[in-house]
């Protein structure tokens, strides 16, 4: 190999790398060499807490530019980072994040919409996005197995279900625009480095409503104090759905919720506070279809007895044919059957209307039915569907002239 080739194909592997250029994620996060390489370079031991440092801050499915969007991220922001790679970071879902699941996969919660178990093994699941259908959301996040349970977000989507970011789901951002809260967070590192906690009193902030809290300082802030409230209705909320259907109600609970999302200088807790206020309403929204069901499968009984009963009135309105399938006036045609031997008749009504079409078999059609033409006669024979006419037609093997 010639030294310029040499150097052309270190230079493109050098800016793959640098660019982001990875593999696809199989959904575990990687980490850092040892706790001991992570102090060295200023950074906590994994999992730590980490703030934004810029608006619009992509959030993207994998280490990337080449991975597609899930949301954006702003100043102020927190997340939690598990872990690393080149110059991205992986991070917890925050909130507003959902993943795919197939629904052939996934047995819904008679008694709770909202919750599904895995009927299968190695069930993938994708990372999502807004504006991307789930067929196109092709980063692996993680595979579930049968007895795993989810939270959906969604009935469904095409084949897919949306669901929130089950354990273990991750997504990335580059690490230029996050800032380690050394100073201010509690980090619980992988490994034997221990990382000493701040001696001030804790309040809990989360990654995501149905994350495991970070702990940071207490300011008595009125975000903290908005969380805790939150905290106590969420779980209010979880006991409410565990009961019978007939007895959950989540009046008080949404009024006390939508209180605190429109509240928007309580941060985190009002956009927490929205996300479960959808839960609720789809809640809400399976309990109505739920009483709506005996209510319509009753007017559909009462349809049903309607329609047997105006059947049997007709049928007893109807002549009795005997052995006949079709009484009615013979008359020539000549549009139906793609057999020219083959004569070709209509019945009709006493009004000329056309009851069906018919055509002579066996020993009627070797017979002479000039002298039935005109008149009212029964055919005795088998009734069959016609395409070409969208109709029926009777082949006969007899015929007889009625009153």
């Amino acid at each position: 190999m010639r030294p310029s080739t040499i150097i052309l194909i270190f230079i493109v592997s050098a800016y793959l790398i640098s660019a982001g250029f990875a593999q696809e994620s199989d959904g575990s996060p990687p980490q850092v060499a040892s706790a001991s390489d992570a102090n060295q370079t200023n950074v906590p031991a994994f999992p730590y807490v980490a703030q934004i440092t810029d608006d619009n801050v992509n959030i993207r499915s994998g280490p990337g530019t080449n991975y597609y969007l899930c949301g954006k991220l702003n100043k102020t922001d927190a997340v939690r980072v598990v872990g690393s790679q080149f110059s991205w970071s992986c991070i917890v879902p925050p909130v507003g994040s959902f993943s795919w699941i197939s629904k052939q996969y996934v047995n819904v919660d008679a008694n709770d919409p909202n919750k599904g178990v895995v009927d299968g093994d190695a069930v993938r699941v994708y990372a999502g996005a807004e504006g991307l259908k789930p067929i196109h959301s092709t980063t692996l996040q993680l595979k579930l197995n049968r007895g795993d349970k989810v939270v959906l977000l969604s009935r469904e989507e095409g084949d897919y279900y949306k669901i929130a970011p089950p354990a273990g789901a991750y997504l990335w951002i580059s690490t230029q625009y996050i800032r380690p809260l050394e100073s201010i967070v509690k980090v619980h590192p992988v490994g034997p480095a221990k990382t000493e906690s701040v001696a001030t009193a804790p309040v809990t902030i989360p990654a995501s409503p149905n994350a495991p809290p970070a702990t940071i300082i207490a300011g008595g802030s009125i975000e903290a104090e908005k969380l805790k409230e939150y905290y106590a209705l969420k779980k209010q909320f979880e006991d409410e759905r565990a009961k019978p259907a007939e007895q959950q109600n989540y009046a008080d609970l949404k009024k006390a919720l939508a209180d605190i999302a429109g509240n928007k200088d309580v941060g985190k807790a009002a956009r927490y506070a929205e996300f479960t206020v959808k839960q609720i309403e789809s809640c809400e929204m399976a309990l109505a279809t739920k009483k709506e069901v005996p209510l319509q499968d009753a007017k559909l009984q009462q349809i049903k007895e309607q329609i047997d009963k105006a059947y049997a009135a007709r049928l007893a309105e109807a002549p009795d044919m005997g052995r006949f399938a079709v009484i009615g006036l013979l008359k020539t045609s000549n549009i139906y059957g793609p057999a020219a031997e083959l004569k070709r008749y209509r019945i009709t009504d006493d009004k000329g209307k056309a009851i069906c079409y018919a055509v002579p078999t066996d020993a009627a059609a070797k017979m002479d039915l000039s002298g039935f033409v005109g008149k009212k006669v029964g055919l005795v024979g088998t009734i069959e569907a016609n395409p070409q006419t969208q109709g029926a037609v009777v082949r006969f093997t007899e015929i007889a002239e009625v009153k």
